[in-house]
């Protein structure tokens, strides 16, 4: 037992023996094999591309390298704002019972209450203009901003844009600020790296990262307004407001606005206002102190499969026009009823909204070029761009025949009076005590919130619905007492 056992032991550490002679080499290629593998994943994940830049990025270098040149150039605003609050307790000093109660202290009927707000700007130029939000400094009584290098100056409002969310201040020129580039938000593709730089919850020079998300993400706030966001993941909080997104090259292309959190808080869905948009904007607030938006005069709508079809085209990308004003840009241009508009400025149009986008963002009288569909073939006109305050003023002339009044936007006062949200309703300014609304009861003050069952979200919108009244028809207003502060539906029928 023992001669065999002995034996088979031999054999047993030859066959080993054996086998680490012949793996031993394999093994060592293999383990090579696997380390360049590792090698080369790891460089396949650190090395991406970004907008227009071609070539080859490490991320966490892009990143730290965007963080180092950019964080200058981002502010920290806060902002103080003074309000005239109605004192509960004067009406009871008014009651003789109820005096004894609260004891006869000479109550104010009013008193000040301030609130304070902070959010985040981009410098834009030696002048001291620096790009943030309108919600950011909105209603503020004082503004101060701190530089990132610890200079603190009083800032002053040069003209805010609430349509877009977008406000322009301004501090004292100095040749040494850090001025941030913007670039093209039309480059930027979806899944592009993206930096995030802010004061979120007032913690200075906090800096996220993550992708474009989406483009074109339209009524996250307000559907009838100017807001044509860049989605992305980038971590953005209360106190990002106002701050940039950048590119891995450095470049602002776009103003961080707004979040949609079910708790308040950052859960990945974050939206920016695009460069291009927020250039346009900022510049036209610093030469003006408002807005001149663009206007065509046309009424359109978007495509469906069959009306696309019918005009021989493959997709539902453009626009029909429904209808012309006469004597505005487009008329005059020689575009008509029934054609489909295409291309503005060369660009693609998907869709209405986007068109009347394109169309806001370009300077009155300038000259552009409008491609459309007519028969079948497609024609290019050029349109010289008129001016949508002009426009709604004339029209407001002769809307205001229809019902009588004249309305205007409600004060900031009157929003905290009757609890209203940022550009919900009108106010009527002036009454034609023979009109139809000032034979109805309406007086100077009350405000007018919805018509026939669509909200009023400013004078735009109301003269926009006011404008599709026919005579003899029947309207429900859905309007604010201001003499009682109630609200209900008034029906009235046109002349």
């Amino acid at each position: 037992m023992y001669q065999y056992f002995k034996k088979g032991y031999f054999l047993i550490v030859f066959v080993i023996l054996l086998s680490l002679l012949q793996c031993g080499p394999n093994s060592e290629n293999n383990a090579a094999t696997k380390s360049q593998q590792s090698s080369d994943s790891k460089a396949a994940v650190t090395m991406v591309t970004n907008g227009d830049n071609q070539s080859g990025i490490s991320l966490s270098t892009a990143v730290a390298e965007v963080a180092k040149n950019a964080i200058p150039g981002v502010v920290y605003v806060h902002i103080k704002e003074t309000q005239e609050v109605s004192n509960p307790l004067y009406n009871f000093e008014q009651d003789p019972f109820f005096r004894n109660f609260f004891g006869n202290q000479n109550e104010p009927k009013k008193f000040k209450r301030e609130l304070y707000g902070l959010g985040s700007g981009i410098i834009m130029d030696t002048k001291g203009h620096i790009l943030t939000n309108n919600h950011v400094v909105a209603g503020a009584t004082e503004i101060k901003v701190s530089l990132a290098g610890g200079e603190e100056y009083t800032g002053k409002v040069v003209g805010t844009d609430p349509k877009t969310d977008l406000a322009v201040i301004q501090i004292p020129a100095n040749e040494n600020l850090p001025v941030l580039h913007f670039g093209d938000s039309d480059n930027m593709k979806v899944g592009d790296w993206v930096v995030a730089i802010g004061s979120p919850e007032g913690l200075y020079q906090t800096v996220t990262q993550g992708i474009i998300s989406a483009k074109h993400r339209r009524g996250i706030l307000e559907p009838s307004s100017y807001q044509d966001y860049l989605q992305t993941d980038a971590a953005i909080n209360p106190g990002n407001s106002g701050g940039p997104l950048l590119n891995l090259r450095g470049d602002v292309i776009g103003v961080n606005s707004a979040i949609v959190s079910q708790s308040g808080g950052f859960e990945g869905l974050g939206f920016a206002v695009p460069s291009n948009i927020a250039v346009h904007i900022a510049n036209e607030l610093i030469a003006h102190g408002k807005v001149e938006r663009g206007w065509l005069g046309i009424s359109i709508k978007n495509l469906t499969q069959d009306t696309a079809k019918s005009h021989g085209l493959t997709s539902t990308n453009g626009v029909l026009l429904v209808e012309t004003v006469k004597g505005g840009p487009a008329a005059e241009a020689g575009l008509r009823q029934g054609d489909v508009i295409t291309k503005y400025e060369g660009k693609e149009i998907a869709d209405a909204d986007g068109l009347r986008d394109a169309v806001s963002n370009t300077s009155i009288g300038q000259e552009a070029k409008v491609t459309a569909v007519r028969d079948g073939k497609s024609q290019e006109f050029t349109v010289k761009i008129g001016s949508l305050q002009q426009a709604m003023e004339d029209l407001a002339v002769t809307l205001r025949k229809k019902l009588g009044v004249q309305v205007g936007p409600v004060p900031h006062k009157d929003m905290e009076k009757y609890q209203l949200q940022t550009n919900e309703g009108v106010i009527i300014r002036s009454v034609q005590p023979d009109g139809i609304l000032g034979k109805t009861g309406f007086e100077v003050g009350d405000i007018i919130l919805g018509i026939n069952g669509q909200p009023v979200t400013g004078v735009d919108s109301y003269l926009s619905l006011v404008e599709t009244l026919k005579p003899h028809q029947q309207v429900i207003l859905y309007a604010l007492d201001h003499r009682t502060g109630q609200i209900g539906n008034i029906r009235i029928t046109l002349k």
